[in-house]
């Protein structure tokens, strides 16, 4: 099978995959016990039931689930997903727009810093083993590995926001700055958004790269034990050599069958700690919206991550090609 054929019958089963979580996703919320009509009318001292029921027809919660459903799968073959029940009927799109980028901007770096360090210092105890730093970095590759996310996130803005005063407590900018954005240069907003995107980078990186640079110092002494890494000893190759082409480019393709599985919890972990950083992201926003029962935000953020956790999963599949040759689709 050519790789344009493979690459075809992929995305058919992506398009399968994502008409299953929309599924899913519908029925989820449909089976949580609650009545979003009727806690959106509980602030209201002088709520009736016709109001709640008004509002329910508004929503179209008053129909059938049936039919809740097929509108909804009409919906999204239109690229529509609705409008927001809390955010004053936002249209859900907008929404999705306006929070990507900043999802994105954070997933993106947690996933490329934790992998870099994680891959080079689970290499590099490998090669180290048996001493100290091995011993070391794998008591705290576990001890990071089994923390609670949260936890973590919680202690690091209570020491460096709330105690020190380092970092900004939440946000992606500052509104002073932006507000006179004509006055203030493209640079200094660049390094103002990187001064909010520190601490969850940073937290991010420390909750990813722990399971993976011991991932990678298993799978490194593994291939340091095969054959032909000792004919390449024997053949007087210096170890910089041996280390980095011939027992570093054979763990790659384990490490990408790594990144696949991380990228679910990656994507988990990101949701809280945009959350607790106060990040405006996808994954606060779905976290938010399924608190509030906003049944379309919640849909259409968890659909559009859905397809970005399976778009990201079909290009590792295909970089599998191009790091063995063996493979062939």
């Amino acid at each position: 099978m050519s790789m344009f054929r493979f690459v075809v019958k992929r995305t058919v089963g992506i398009v399968v995959m994502m008409f299953i979580i929309a599924t899913l996703t519908f029925a989820l919320f449909r089976m949580m016990p609650s009545d979003p009509a009727g806690i959106r009318m509980a602030a209201n001292p002088k709520k009736t039931p016709e109001m709640v029921e008004k509002q329910r027809e508004l929503w179209g919660l008053d129909k059938s689930y049936p039919e809740q459903y097929v509108i909804f799968i009409k919906n999204l073959l239109h690229g529509k997903f609705g409008n927001s029940y809390y955010l004053g009927g936002k249209d859900v799109y907008d929404i999705i727009k306006e929070k990507l980028p900043a999802t994105v901007l954070l997933f993106t770096s947690v996933m490329v810093l934790s992998f870099s360090l994680g891959m080079y210092l689970g290499r590099y105890i490998a090669w180290k083993r048996g001493g100290k730093l091995e011993y070391g970095s794998t008591v705290l590759g576990m001890f990071l590995y089994s923390m609670p996310v949260f936890w973590i996130c919680l202690l690091a803005l209570w020491v460096f926001s709330y105690r020190l005063g380092l970092f900004p407590i939440s946000g992606i900018k500052t509104d002073a700055l932006w507000v006179t954005s004509a006055e203030t240069s493209t640079f200094v907003k660049v390094l103002d958004i990187g001064y909010h995107l520190f601490m969850p980078l940073t937290v991010g990186v420390i909750i990813s790269f722990a399971g993976i640079m011991l991932m990678m110092k298993n799978v490194m002494l593994e291939t340091l034990g095969e054959d032909y890494i000792t004919t390449a000893r024997a053949k007087g190759l210096p170890e910089d050599v041996i280390r980095d082409h011939h027992a570093g480019r054979n763990v790659m393709l384990p490490m990408v069958t790594v990144f696949t599985l991380s990228l679910v919890g990656s994507l988990g972990g990101s949701m809280i700690v945009e959350r607790v950083f106060g990040w405006p992201g996808l994954g606060a926003e779905f976290l938010n919206a399924a608190m509030n029962y906003d049944y379309p935000v919640a849909q259409g953020a968890f659909i559009i991550m859905g397809a970005l956790l399976l778009v990201a999963i079909l290009i590792t599949e295909i970089l599998y090609a191009y790091l063995d040759p063996r493979i062939k689709y």
